[in-house]
């Protein structure tokens, strides 16, 4: 049985307005591209991208490798839909999710892919978030959206999930409240991650994804 994703009038609205394709700055959209070459089931594009902070540059191919679960979480500083996922630094979803698999071999990666020209994509302002919210998980730079489009990343946040054969198992929304405020009762990430960690096959690896649009460079 499908979970049901929990709406409410924003809910409705944001849904009502993803459907007609709008892209506004802050307007939630839900539809996949229908061109993404990242398909679940399948192995993932591997990339090479710099951090935010200092000058390492991180290889998706070099984690799986070493035997590690990779999650990649398309953010945005100032996205109302990635804010509600961290503005709480004691009850942050995705903080919370990097410290209860930090010894499971799993790796969280923050990916930017808005153009620089965009606050979205403006390194200062991603650095203040990360101190702000206390982000310790790498923030990568994906400045010309090459990563994002060849994952078909549409949404802050859209999250994907890749384990170690660097087979794509899960790719959608975080959780199953795609208001601007709530937090959901279902979160997909962890769900999945638990069954993949088990051994056993990932339940829902599909979900919409919610959130802005990604900030690309056009």
């Amino acid at each position: 049985m499908k979970k049901r994703t929990k709406l409410g009038f924003t809910g409705l609205l944001v849904a009502g307005i993803a459907a007609l394709g709008a892209t506004a700055t802050g307007v939630a959209v839900a539809a996949q591209s229908s061109d993404a070459k990242a398909k679940v089931g399948e192995k993932a594009p591997d990339f090479t991208l710099p951090a935010l902070k200092g000058d390492e540059k991180h290889t998706l191919s070099d984690y799986t490798k070493d035997g590690k679960i990779v999650v990649l979480e398309w953010f945005a500083p100032d996205c109302p839909y990635v804010v509600k996922h961290y503005q709480n630094t004691e009850k942050s979803t995705v903080n919370n999710l990097v410290k209860e698999f930090k010894d499971k071999d799993v790796v969280f990666l923050a990916m930017n892919s808005a153009h620089s020209g965009h606050p979205y994509g403006s390194k200062d302002r991603n650095l203040e978030r990360v101190e702000e919210w206390k982000i310790n998980h790498p923030m990568l730079v994906d400045a010309d959206g090459s990563v994002g489009k060849a994952y078909g990343a549409r949404t802050t946040p859209h999250m994907y999930i890749i384990d170690t054969d660097g087979i794509l198992r899960y790719a959608g929304g975080l959780d199953n409240d795609s208001s601007a405020r709530g937090i959901g009762d279902v979160n997909y990430v962890r769900q999945a991650l638990n069954e993949i960690l088990a051994g056993e096959t990932v339940t829902v690896s599909e979900t919409r994804p919610y959130g802005c649009s990604v900030k690309y460079a056009k």
